[in-house]
């Protein structure tokens, strides 16, 4: 609902210019814009979180912090499970849900059928009762395990707890999808709040099943911190890349990095990419010569006008501010 074929896109290049000082411009441009416009007062600076950090907690790497629900890693604590699916599965995560034991089953069938979306086979679930834990999968359950569940996830009685397991890119997506669909269907999000959040810190790659080779998650000019730079070649899914997203409510407003104006560097990140020098040179030429005048540290962002204007609008889809 927030994405459309075109769109307005609002964008700003700055020369000699390094994260922070992007960062800082992109605030005070929020701050003016929500205060002139709704007479909103925008505390600064936005919290930051990294992406790593937000995938962890948030399974999205927009996520939506006006409620809680986060969700937690706990693959070690079911590892020796007697249920199957736990036990050999990579990751195991958890969303505790406070008072969630009044969902009925019709419901919990709909949000099975919901986390279907996001590649998952079911939606493993637990209800905290007075002396009973009530679940399909409750049986399989060792008193240690438990133990450790209830010590990790806080649980109390009248408490629902759903689990994913399996490869981690599912289990993050199905539950931290989850989570925002359960946040708007239990009434959790509180009105007229404006949660900004910088997320910063993205992988520079990430692996392409289908592809069978490293892409660039952002793009191929963006510029790897500076301390990752020995491990394009050794260890490519642990570069950090200089980008960084705004994010409102759980919806990207806007994005960026800091690019790359060094053609040695550029040569190594298109290598690393599975680029041979002859088809680089052929996609990429012009840029590669333009390098060799001398390119000042550059980066910027963009953000998506309309998507802004819908948010403020409190409007659920791109379609009702864009006028063709």
């Amino acid at each position: 609902a927030d994405r459309q074929p075109e769109f307005t896109q609002v964008d700003i290049e700055m020369s000699f210019a390094d994260e922070k000082q992007v960062m800082d411009m992109a605030e005070g441009l929020m701050i003016r814009v929500f205060k002139e416009a709704l007479g909103a007062d925008i505390p600064a600076p936005f919290p930051r979180m990294t992406w790593d950090e937000a995938m962890s907690r948030y399974g999205v790497d927009k996520p939506d912090t006006r409620f809680g629900l986060e969700l937690q890693d706990v693959t070690s604590i079911v590892s020796n499970s007697g249920f199957k699916l736990f036990a050999s599965a990579k990751l195991v995560k958890a969303m505790r849900v406070p008072g969630g034991e009044s969902l009925t089953r019709k419901e919990i069938d709909e949000l099975t059928e919901f986390v279907k979306i996001y590649g998952a086979q079911g939606l493993a679930w637990i209800k905290i009762r007075e002396n009973e834990w009530q679940s399909p999968i409750a049986k399989f359950l060792s008193d240690e395990e438990r133990a450790g569940l209830t010590e990790a996830l806080g649980l109390s009685v009248g408490d629902i707890v759903f689990f994913q397991a399996g490869e981690p890119g599912m289990v993050n997506a199905a539950l931290g999808n989850l989570r925002v669909h359960l946040g708007e269907k239990l009434g959790l999000i509180p009105e007229n709040a404006w949660n900004f959040l910088w997320v910063t810190d993205f992988p520079f790659f990430e692996y392409s099943e289908e592809e069978g080779r490293w892409m660039a998650m952002h793009h191929p000019f963006t510029m790897p911190r500076a301390e990752d730079l020995d491990k394009v070649e050794s260890d490519p899914g642990s570069v950090r890349a200089l980008a960084y997203d705004m994010v409102l409510n759980g919806c990207e407003l806007g994005g960026g990095s800091i690019r790359i104006n060094d053609p040695a560097v550029q040569d190594r990140m298109l290598k690393a990419l599975g680029f041979s020098e002859e088809r680089a040179r052929e996609s990429f030429g012009f840029l590669m010569d333009a390098y060799q005048y001398g390119a000042p540290p550059h980066g910027g962002m963009a953000f998506g006008f309309d998507r802004m204007v819908m948010l403020m609008l409190k409007r659920d889809s791109i379609r009702d501010v864009i006028a063709f």
